[in-house]
């Protein structure tokens, strides 16, 4: 007998939003395997990851400081998704953001000026989009992988930020430490909750959820984004342009994860470190998925995502886990994601060889 894969000729659009839920109770089941091979009891395992975090009002507050960059880059990735257009650099847009941002405060540190935390998240997202331009360039001029370009870029802008704060950009009064001035208040995201570090960027993340959901739902250019991404050669003859839209997402994208950079800096960090994420770039990814492409899904999925950081370092102080056990909840959502969606539109027969030779 031969296994064959085959697409179906119509699959449950309940199905599709369902497939979210599933994933994480088939993550859920196999995490309690993964920490009793650990040697952890898995109930008290999943309540240091899920329930002791967000348990107190500071908790909460915290699962919005970590979930606002991976909501705003999520945000920006998920309109290229819905086009075809795949950028996998956001990492590198993010800490090129963080970098063009801060730069009007590293240069002018003696400003004091209302104007001056807008100017950086202008310049934020200035700076991821220009670095997204790379890969929009080089994919609309010489048809080049964005895949690979972007991904490429964000060992570029790593290793730029390194140069940086260890060069000119580290503090002359920070005793050589890799890091730069801390930044003054006025350079600062204001906090929206006294005695937590929940500040400003997390209204940009509702702002971006509310904006994107108009965006693709209300107006021309999300109407040519779903149809180039669904039928290119339809889009074509409609007159739509396949460049224009590249070019808009790619750059869409690299201002988002752009932003969410400046509000890292600008925000809970409070000055430029060699490592500005933990990954949020990447993690991104899989917030758009598990959101299905959709601004409020994207909200909660980026919540959740949060969810499992703050859990991974409860559980690594409380029961000594490894932080590894983070990326792996993370990519064992993805993984079961990607089956369900699999289920979904495909099913398999059996296939007798004399069948499958004919």
């Amino acid at each position: 007998m031969l296994l064959k894969i085959e697409k179906r000729a119509e699959y449950s659009r309940a199905m599709i939003y369902l497939t979210p839920v599933f994933a994480l109770i088939l993550t859920m089941l196999t995490s309690i395997v993964l920490f009793r091979l650990l040697g952890v009891s898995p109930m008290e395992a999943l309540h240091n990851f899920f329930i002791l975090p967000i348990n107190t009002e500071y908790g909460l507050s915290e699962l919005f400081v970590k979930g606002t960059p991976l909501i705003l880059i999520a945000i920006g990735l998920s309109v290229g998704f819905k086009a075809n257009v795949w950028n996998i650099g956001a990492e590198g847009q993010l800490t090129m953001g963080a970098i063009v941002g801060s730069s009007i405060f590293i240069y002018f540190h003696d400003i004091d000026s209302i104007f001056l935390l807008p100017a950086m998240i202008l310049l934020g997202a200035i700076g991821g989009a220009l670095w997204a331009a790379i890969p929009a360039y080089l994919k609309t001029r010489f048809n080049a992988n964005e895949i690979l370009t972007s991904l490429m870029l964000v060992y570029v802008a790593i290793l730029f930020l390194s140069v940086l704060v260890h060069g000119p950009w580290r503090d002359p009064d920070g005793f050589n430490f890799p890091e730069s001035r801390t930044f003054s208040e006025s350079a600062d995201m204001p906090i929206l909750m006294a005695g937590t570090r929940m500040h400003f960027g997390t209204l940009l993340a509702l702002f971006a959820v509310i904006g994107a959901w108009i965006m693709m739902s209300k107006t021309l250019i999300g109407f040519q984004i779903k149809v180039i991404g669904s039928a290119p050669t339809a889009g074509g003859y409609a007159g739509f342009s396949q460049k224009k839209i590249i070019w808009f997402a790619l750059l869409f994208g690299g201002a988002m994860a752009g932003i969410a950079g400046l509000s890292e800096v600008s925000g809970p960090i409070d000055q430029i470190l060699p490592s500005i994420s933990p990954g949020y770039g990447f993690t991104a990814i899989i917030v758009a998925f598990l959101g299905r492409l959709h601004p409020v899904g994207i909200l909660f999925a980026g919540l959740l995502m949060a969810l499992t950081y703050l859990g991974g370092e409860t559980a690594q102080i409380n029961l000594g886990l490894p932080v590894a056990v983070t990326g792996v909840f993370q990519g064992m959502i993805l993984f079961y994601l990607l089956a369900c969606d699999v289920l979904v539109h495909y099913r398999f027969r059996w296939n007798s060889f004399g069948k499958a030779a004919s």
